[in-house]
């Protein structure tokens, strides 16, 4: 029988915090800048990935006539002057509060870099609270999500074995990253994406909000 797990990573993106919504409106009004329309086809495969990956995609789809760098400028610009608005996920703050008062140690691992991740959690105080973060841009990481170097670093981090960590993820990419880490995956589905359980293979748990997860859902001690 497997351990049951004792420690929790949350992935921050349209997990905790519903700020995927606003990454499409950025991505929308940069690529329309150059005539370009940013598709749900496009999205759906950058999710959750490896952040200059995911602008050279873009980048190269729409041919569009800038680099990928240039791209990711334009988008951050964007998304700052969106971020105020960001709002958390339904279940987000009151699964944190539980976890919390029962003493398990939770980290965020995050394909966004630390800069602008710090300014995402700034407006929500109960995601203040989680002090431990690993971020995409951290020069430890070889390989962004799919790749699971980025759970294995936060487990590392808090000190657990893989396999008694629980990964929360609400991308492919993601939930990918989390099953080759080793580690009880549990998919958060949001429906806006057009995403089914059956695009998760390998996660131990599908559920349309965090709401619906509790200690005993999550596989926790």
């Amino acid at each position: 029988m497997s351990p049951a797990c004792s420690h929790v990573i949350f992935d921050l993106d349209g997990t905790l915090l519903d700020s995927e919504a606003l990454y499409s409106r950025a991505a929308e009004t940069v690529c329309a800048r150059y005539g370009a329309q940013f598709t749900l086809e496009i999205k759906r495969g950058i999710m959750g990935g490896d952040t200059l990956h995911g602008a050279q995609v873009v980048v190269k789809t729409l041919q569009l006539p800038i680099t990928a760098e240039a791209y990711m400028a334009e988008r951050e610009a964007e998304l700052l002057r969106l971020l105020p608005t960001v709002r958390a996920m339904p279940g987000a703050e009151p699964l944190v509060q539980t976890l919390r008062e029962h003493d398990i140690p939770l980290i965020i691992a995050t394909s966004g870099h630390r800069h602008i991740t710090e300014r995402k959690l700034a407006g929500h105080p109960f995601l203040l609270g989680i002090a431990q973060r690993v971020c995409g841009d951290d020069p430890r990481l070889q390989n962004g999500k799919p790749a699971p170097d980025i759970f294995l670093l936060a487990a590392s981090e808090l000190g657990a074995e893989p396999r008694r960590c629980v990964v929360l993820e609400d991308t492919v990419n993601g939930v990918r990253a989390g099953v080759a880490a080793g580690m009880r995956t549990i998919a958060v589905i949001d429906p806006r994406f057009g995403f089914a359980p059956a695009d998760f293979p390998g996660a131990a748990l599908s559920v349309g909000s965090l709401a619906e997860l509790s200690i005993e859902a999550l596989g926790l001690r």
